[in-house]
């Protein structure tokens, strides 16, 4: 899969990032899935940009065949969608073949998420009396308080957090920025981390992210590395699931929901781009009465 692409899918990439302002990762996520669409074009003799719409149909059920997931499966269907449409508006293509192919039907599976109760385990794992369990201690917080993603978190800025005022501003998917309010917990425990740990951490380095490595001259705090920070932080609290950052993100969602938030305020919160995104959360309380009524209920 590691081909050199075609001029048009080079084309298209460019226009997702200079003209889209897609984020790094959403566009490597593009490219990933215009790569297979590269090799199965190898495969059948035909340029990519040639590609009947019986031979899309045919990668489709391929890729599902080969067990990649429903989701991920629609993803790419949709990037095909994207990049012939783009070919006939550029006027490189007269007609598109991907216009109405359709994605498969997505997991019925719902989000993962955390208990209060699990949270409050989690939370009481880092050792906040050291500087590096002080930073992960508010890291922490700081994620479940604002359901931002891992992404968003590590590229924090000091000056991006208002401990005051209680809020705070991220940059997401393409480049927008949105405010987000953070509780009082969680900017009790930033506060502590900056006046009582990030100068330790950071010697005599500089840096302009808040949340910073622990180890001297080394990267900067990664999205991988917070991941692991987390798991190990699972294991300890006896969490039943592996734990992810996402999980932590699902359940600021999900716990908002049950007590009252209005689903388009929490749309907002997460920065979610449309409503429907965010709608998953209803499902995840409809299945959750479920399962109380069944529990419950004397005739159920």
């Amino acid at each position: 899969m590691r081909r050199r692409p075609t001029s048009t899918v080079d084309a298209y990439l460019t226009h997702l990032t200079v003209e889209r302002r897609l984020a790094a990762n959403s566009v490597a996520g593009y490219a990933r899935d215009l790569a297979r669409l590269g090799v199965f074009a190898d495969r059948a003799h035909v340029a990519v940009d040639r590609l009947s719409r019986q031979q899309l149909e045919e990668l489709v059920r391929e890729q599902m065949s080969d067990g990649r997931s429903p989701r991920s499966v629609a993803r790419a269907v949709a990037c095909y969608r994207g990049y012939f449409r783009f070919l006939a508006s550029d006027g490189r293509h007269t007609s598109n073949p991907a216009e109405d192919l359709r994605p498969p039907r997505a997991w019925t599976s719902l989000p993962r998420y955390l208990s209060v109760e699990d949270v409050d385990r989690l939370l009481a794992q880092p050792d906040a009396a050291t500087a590096r369990g002080l930073r992960d201690r508010a890291m922490i917080e700081l994620l479940y308080a604002t359901g931002l993603r891992v992404s968003e978190l590590v590229h924090l800025r000091p000056g991006d957090v208002h401990l005051e005022a209680a809020f705070l501003t991220c940059t997401g998917k393409g480049d927008k920025q949105r405010v987000v309010p953070m509780g009082d917990e969680a900017a009790d425990w930033v506060n502590r981390y900056l006046r009582n740990a990030r100068h330790e951490l950071l010697g005599k380095r500089a840096s302009p992210r808040l949340f910073v490595n622990a180890r001297r001259g080394g990267p900067g705090l990664t999205r991988v590395g917070f991941w692991k920070i987390l798991k190990v932080y699972g294991r300890r609290a006896g969490l039943p699931t592996a734990i992810t950052p996402h999980m932590l993100r699902h359940s600021f969602a999900t716990h908002l929901l049950e007590r009252g938030a209005d689903l388009r305020a929490i749309q907002m919160m997460l920065g979610h781009a449309d409503l429907s995104t965010t709608q998953i959360y209803t499902h995840v309380m409809q299945h959750r009465m479920r399962a109380v009524y069944d529990r419950c209920h004397p005739r159920a």
